[in-house]
Formats: structure tokens, C-alpha cells, sequence
């Protein structure tokens, strides 16, 4: 930029002089360096076994007209080999007496059809799509399972990080996902972290690191996490 005095303003400040510039460039590459993930040598790491609990319907088992009558009442079409029956009541769920409780508390008499359906496929370790419009409970159709995996794994420790991990395409729908997590996991102690670009990494790296106090079998703590595609 030139002024009137025909001499040319350097537009660079020297870092030694307190400028903004060279000091804050700085500390931004410091920053990153810590936030680097280390490779890992999984040779010296001992890996705690995955349990996968076989999924046993609960209730009477319906005739497959029966079932075939309900799915077409309610526009299910399953594609597929030896598809779980679907359940119709939360009790069928085998889910804790905390998770029906709440769901009861919030206002829900029955499982929506994607969760009637969804439920057992999801808790029998089976990969499911499921395809439904907003507003039918999909969040809360593999949200569960989730959960219900989560408390059948060992106890994690610092540095672990998530057990379960959900991703979602905006950090509009991962936050919601996140305040979802939030209500039908406090009562079985589940916590749960929301990462998205543009927000703190520092706090969200604090967040997957966070110390699990020594809690007993009755009181446990686990983690999931949701995360936005895309992100770093």
C-alpha cells in the first residue's frame, strides 16, 4: 500500500515486536503437532475381546400371516435371508427397565414401525440399511442397540475412546443425535461426545480422553460418540 509520503508500507510485522502475525502462525502449528495421532503398534497392544450377545425374542411368536399382515399395514418391506421377527412392545426389546422407563416417561406407548422392525435386526449383529421418513424414530433405532452393546463390553480406561461410533452428515442432525444420547443414556450411565468441524478441538479431544472414575457393576460408565462425515 502506498501513502502520500512516496514510501511503501511493509505489510509484515516482526513476531520479536509482539505483531500478530508470525506469534499466532506459531502457536496454531504447536497446536496441531498435539493433536497428532501417534501410530500404533499393535503388537504391544492387548485387545479386549468383543462380546456379541445372542439376541433371543421375548413374547409369543406371531404366524408369519400375522406378520405379513402387519408389515404391509405399515409399508415394511424387509430384503433378505431368515429376517428377525419384528417386536411390538418395548418389553419385547430386552432392553433395561431404565431404557423402557424413559421411553415410557417420554411419552412413547409403542415402538414405531422402523424400530419394531429395526430392533431385533440391529441386537441380532445382523448390517441393516433402514430407510424411513423423519419424525419415525430412526435415531432412537439404532441409538439402543448401541447402548445395549456398550454395556456388555469391559470396562474402558483412559484413552480408549468411543465404543460406539455414529456418523451423520450435518452438525445440525449429529448434535441432535447427541442431545438424544444424552436423554435415554443417562440412566444407564452412558456418556457420550458430539465432534464436528469448526468447533473446539481442544475441548473435544478432552472429551475422548476424559479419566472413567472406578465405578462399581451397578453404577457403570460407558462412551459412545457421534461424529459429522467429513470432519477431522
Amino acid at each position: 500500500m502506498r501513502r502520500r509520503g512516496g514510501f511503501r508500507r511493509s505489510r509484515s510485522r516482526s513476531p520479536r515486536r509482539g505483531g500478530g502475525g508470525g506469534y499466532q502462525r506459531a502457536k496454531r502449528s504447536e497446536y496441531g503437532k498435539e493433536m497428532l495421532l501417534k501410530a500404533v503398534n499393535w503388537r504391544d497392544v492387548k485387545l479386549e475381546p468383543v462380546v456379541r450377545s445372542t439376541y433371543r425374542a421375548v413374547g409369543h411368536r406371531r404366524s408369519e400371516r400375522e406378520l405379513s399382515d402387519w408389515r404391509k399395514s405399515k409399508e415394511i418391506t424387509i430384503k433378505g435371508r431368515d429376517c428377525p421377527d419384528p417386536i411390538f412392545t418395548f418389553e419385547d426389546s430386552g432392553f433395561p427397565a431404565e431404557i423402557v422407563d424413559e421411553m415410557r416417561y417420554a411419552g412413547f406407548t409403542a415402538p414405531t414401525p422402523i424400530q419394531s422392525q429395526g430392533w431385533p435386526i440391529a441386537l441380532s449383529g445382523r448390517d441393516m440399511v433402514g430407510i424411513a421418513k423423519t419424525g419415525s424414530g430412526k435415531t432412537l433405532s439404532y441409538l439402543l442397540p448401541a447402548m445395549l452393546h456398550i454395556e456388555q463390553q469391559s470396562r474402558i480406561r483412559r484413552g480408549d475412546g468411543p465404543i460406539a461410533l455414529i456418523l451423520a452428515p450435518t452438525r445440525e442432525l449429529a448434535q441432535q443425535i447427541k442431545q438424544v444420547a444424552d436423554e435415554f443414556g443417562r440412566p444407564v450411565k452412558i456418556k457420550n461426545t458430539c465432534l464436528f468441524g469448526g468447533g473446539a478441538k481442544r475441548q473435544q479431544s478432552q472429551d475422548l480422553d476424559v479419566p472413567f472414575r472406578q465405578d462399581t457393576d451397578s453404577d457403570r460408565h460407558r462412551r459412545c460418540g457421534s461424529r459429522t462425515r467429513g470432519t477431522q
